[in-house]
């Protein structure tokens, strides 16, 4: 099973001069936990409800721009992708959501929970979340 077979083809996304707030925003809007920062249609950062509470709120600066808190070159799939070697490096990461981009162009987006759903991967999507929610120092010991 390939990525495109599984990916959320609708992705809300930002550019790197948007506000925490605007980000914040969206996320309670479409209810998601993650957003792409994109410069044009490309992926440069991606942005969690994580990085916003610890990175913006936490300092007391949830009025600076998506460039100051946002996890620039995030790890990507592409949609011909096999879907077990995005939960192995989803897992190798620790990431729960992948962007998925073709022809350095946002395409979709691929969340743990969207493995979990399709019966063949349930399995798969487990051990990732095992290993994604290991602590770093624990995880290959």
């Amino acid at each position: 099973m390939k990525l495109r077979d599984i990916m959320s083809r609708h992705v809300v996304s930002l550019n790197t001069t948007d506000t925490v707030e605007k980000a914040a925003q969206l996320m309670k809007d479409y209810n998601i936990g993650s957003i792409p920062i994109c410069s044009d249609s490309s992926v440069v950062g991606i942005v969690t409800d994580r990085d916003i509470t610890l990175r913006a709120v936490a300092s007391g600066q949830s009025n600076r721009q998506l460039k100051d808190i946002m996890t620039p070159n995030p790890v990507v799939g592409t949609p011909d992708m096999d879907v077990h070697e995005a939960v192995r490096i989803m897992s190798e990461k620790q990431i729960r959501r992948l962007p998925v981009v073709e022809n350095n162009s946002l395409v979709g987006m691929v969340a743990l929970g969207d493995i979990s759903l399709e019966p063949k991967l349930q399995d798969n999507a487990e051990v990732a979340l095992k290993n994604i929610s290991m602590p770093s120092a624990n995880r290959f010991s």
